[in-house]
């Protein structure tokens, strides 16, 4: 009876995640202006999914009697997956565009996808129930299986690697923390699926199939749940898709500045730092002090960081948290939390001012002027 319960309700949330990836779909289709405001990647993904679910779907109703077939159909989806995940990852954290290079991504599901029809949706009843009854059967789907896992474990790397690199060349670009939380939640829900996705795998393979056969459905949940959770950001905060600044970067070998140079500009910079405060601007850019202090981009980065040894994210916070320590000491410092001290100082995130406090003083700001209180007195 529970179990029957459970499957009833796991059917009727695949048939509400289709319909919501069918009614997002169609809106990007018929909708030129909702268009521009969706990655082309992300309305792919949802197609994928919506290929994923639609089997289970007509298979769920009924439809040509329930045939195996109508579940096959459903892995046209299975490596399609991992490959645009990876690729709306990177075109979203590193502006790129659609090429016709991103098509090689996609070969593995389409070889997969022919496969599929090939072997498991083309033959005729009789021959599957010979495949089956001599166990090839089992060991294609077993094979296919460890094959969704590794392609799609592995694009699931590179798409985290593309998150962690953006990190570190972001931090040379930007001083202040950019709102990544839907890409870092939309890969950690991927990397979730595709760690039970494994653990179903081991344990089929481990001879408990009745287990993984009866676990292989909520499978279908779990796409469900990732078509409402992009659903959900897309229509609540469309910007989220749009969070990274217009970085052009270069490399240092068309800086011509000789050691000489390098120390000036040094004294220059530091000198426009404490009299013109730009680090007060929370959403300032390396490219705008590089123009305050007639350079471009790239002597800028390798003045800080050949010089002055530190990335351009660090710099600006440095002078943030001098400027904190200063504030802390007036009048004004009585009417403010330290996160308010914190924003007139330039920050605009609580996380990265904590972190940059006790990166540059060893502890946390309370604990700071708690000691420093205590010693004057």
């Amino acid at each position: 009876m529970l179990l029957k319960m459970m499957q009833t309700i796991l059917n009727q949330l695949t048939y509400f995640g289709f319909s919501q990836g069918l009614f997002f779909f169609l809106i990007y289709i018929l909708s030129p202006a909702k268009r521009k405001n969706v990655n082309p990647y992300m309305a792919f993904l949802i197609f994928v999914l919506l290929i994923g679910l639609s089997g289970k779907v007509l298979h769920s109703m009924g439809v040509w009697n329930q045939n195996f077939r109508l579940i096959a159909f459903s892995e046209f989806s299975a490596l399609l997956f991992g490959s645009t995940v990876y690729l709306f990852t990177r075109s979203v954290l590193n502006k790129r565009k659609i090429s016709r290079q991103d098509l090689i991504h996609y070969i593995p599901g389409l070889a997969y996808s022919l496969f599929i029809l090939v072997y498991f949706m083309l033959p005729s009843d009789e021959i599957s129930r010979a495949r089956a009854a001599t166990g090839e059967i089992k060991r294609a789907i077993f094979a296919c299986h460890a094959i969704g896992v590794l392609v799609n474990g592995i694009y699931w790397y590179l798409s985290w690697k593309v998150l962690q690199d953006f990190y570190k060349r972001i931090r040379n670009e930007v001083s202040y923390e950019l709102h990544t939380a839907f890409i870092v939640r939309f890969l950690y829900v991927v990397g979730a699926c595709l760690l039970i996705w494994t653990i179903l795998y081991i344990t089929s393979l481990l001879g408990y199939d009745m287990i993984e056969r009866n676990a292989r459905p909520y499978i279908w949940g779990i796409l469900t749940l990732i078509i409402l959770f992009i659903n959900y950001y897309g229509i609540i905060s469309p910007q989220v898709f749009h969070f990274v600044p217009d970085i052009t970067s270069k490399k240092y070998a068309q800086s011509k500045l000789t050691v000489s140079d390098m120390e000036r500009l040094k004294q220059e910079l530091d000198t426009l730092m404490q009299e013109k405060k730009p680090y007060l601007n929370s959403k300032l850019l390396k490219a705008e002090v590089a123009q305050m202090l007639g350079i471009n981009n790239p002597e800028l980065a390798r003045l800080l960081n050949e010089n002055i040894g530190m990335n351009f994210f660090e710099y600006v916070n440095y002078y943030r948290i001098k400027e904190f320590i200063n504030l802390a000491k007036t009048e004004k410092a009585k009417q403010l939390t330290f996160f308010g001290l914190a924003q007139e100082a330039g920050f605009n995130s609580k996380t990265t001012f904590n972190k940059s406090f006790k990166k540059l003083t060893g502890t946390s700001p309370s604990a700071y002027f708690n000691q420093n209180t205590y010693d004057e007195n």
